[in-house]
């Protein structure tokens, strides 16, 4: 809250140092009300509730001002934009929470740049709930309790500088403060940890230590994209800290931290075979590991995948998608290994089907998404339906299973979080 705070006031400045007139109009308050439930359907739950894993309401505030002005050179435009989420979350006791989703300010200084300073939720790149080039950070608890989607994507505190040149359309984006992947810590959904050896719950004790905040610590992304025709082509470049934490710092003291990562990549997303397909690679360098015979560190990776849907008419479209990575340097990563040490095969393949379906007017929309690992043997059924009842009420009812083998891996470690979800909204 702090960090948003200091940068919307560089926003501030920009703005009133950029004009001696300003004229300021207010949108219309828009928002939800949500109470939202998820009941557990696993066995063997050493979380805090063993029958529930969300039980929260909810109200989402957004609104924006429209400013414009004139200075000694030109007129200009600038727009702030505000988004807040006030949750009451009875599976704490009551604990209220106030998060600001975005508080940023837009403008453009020349015809060809657009600026926005503050806070904002980044994304980019071409997966369907995969993520290579998109490296900002994200929410697996929201996922996984059965939350809306919009919370899967984390906000965060930056600058960000767009440039439309002829040739092609340039995005940077600066993050002075560094902000991780939110990941269960055992009180609300139970996962494995490697220092107790299997899957823990509220007794696990790991510590996650992130960059300290300071300048050396920026993070940098910048995406130069154009389009080809009627499909997009990007390159993507990122220099920061992964969002996992999946190195450790003191085995003795349990603790893993977030080491330095460069990502390079390119996708491709445009019309295919009577639908839309897309291909994304990425090169992930451990600079801390750049041999990779260190146990301690994550290696490098290569990461790549494809992707089409279609829409099949009447109302139903299906999309497939194929997920490929190989850790780098394998040999050296099996040779630095000591016996009882947990360790992770070569290469990973991920294949994922979305299927939704729309009936009575497109007012119902169910919607099965399942993730499936033949190399990992687990996997990870995603079901949900909706209804919009009127223009104000929508009622939305879901499953999560996730499942598998062998308890280290990414879905089989969520195995017993398994829950049935119902979330009723009002918007206004």
């Amino acid at each position: 809250m702090h960090r948003a705070k200091r940068i919307l006031a560089v926003a501030a400045f920009v703005l009133l140092a950029s004009g001696s007139r300003v004229f300021a109009e207010f949108s219309a308050l828009h928002g939800f009300f949500e109470q939202a439930v998820a009941l557990r359907i696993s066995d063997d739950k050493p979380t805090k509730h063993k029958s529930y894993n969300m039980a929260e309401s909810r109200l989402q505030l957004k609104g924006q001002y429209n400013f414009s002005g004139d200075n000694l050179f030109s007129d200009w435009q600038a727009v702030f934009r505000y988004k807040g989420d006030l949750t009451y979350d009875a599976y704490f006791g009551g604990k209220t929470d106030f998060e600001p989703r975005e508080a940023n300010l837009s403008f453009g200084p020349a015809a060809f740049m657009d600026v926005k300073l503050g806070r904002q939720v980044l994304t980019w790149g071409t997966g369907d709930y995969l993520f290579i080039n998109d490296i900002f950070p994200k929410d697996y608890v929201s996922f996984y309790i059965g939350r809306d989607d919009e919370y899967l994507k984390k906000p965060s505190d930056a600058v960000k500088l767009s440039f439309y040149p002829r040739p092609l359309n340039i995005d940077f984006v600066v993050i002075p403060y560094f902000e991780p992947n939110t990941l269960p810590e055992g009180d609300r959904l139970a996962f494995f940890d490697p220092f107790q050896g299997g899957i823990a719950g509220r007794a696990s004790d790991r510590h996650l230590i992130g960059p300290a905040a300071q300048a050396e610590n920026f993070e940098y992304a910048a995406r130069l994209y154009r389009n080809f025709g009627s499909a997009e082509g990007a390159v993507y470049l990122f220099r920061g800290f992964d969002k996992m934490p999946r190195s450790y710092k003191d085995e003795a003291r349990r603790q893993l931290y977030y080491e330095r990562q460069d990502v390079f990549g390119a996708s491709l997303r445009g019309p295919f075979a009577g639908g839309i397909g897309n291909i994304e690679a990425g090169y992930v360098r451990s600079p801390e590991d750049s041999d990779g015979d260190d146990r301690l560190i994550e290696n490098s990776s290569f990461k790549a995948m494809a992707g089409y849907e279609k829409d099949l008419g009447g109302d139903l479209k299906a999309g497939f998608q194929y997920y490929y990575e190989q850790k780098l340097d394998y040999g050296a990563y099996k040779a630095a290994l000591l016996p009882q040490d947990f360790f992770w095969d070569e290469h990973r393949h991920l294949v994922t089907q979305r299927i939704t379906k729309l009936f009575k007017n497109q007012t119902v929309m169910v919607s099965f998404f399942n993730f499936y690992s033949p190399s990992d043997q687990d996997g990870y059924v995603r079901f949900s339906a909706s209804y919009d009842i009127t223009d104000q009420w929508k009622v939305t009812a879901g499953t999560n299973i996730p499942w598998g083998q062998d308890e280290h891996t990414d879905f089989a470690q969520m195995k017993k979080n398994k829950n049935i979800y119902v979330r009723i909204r009002y918007s206004f």
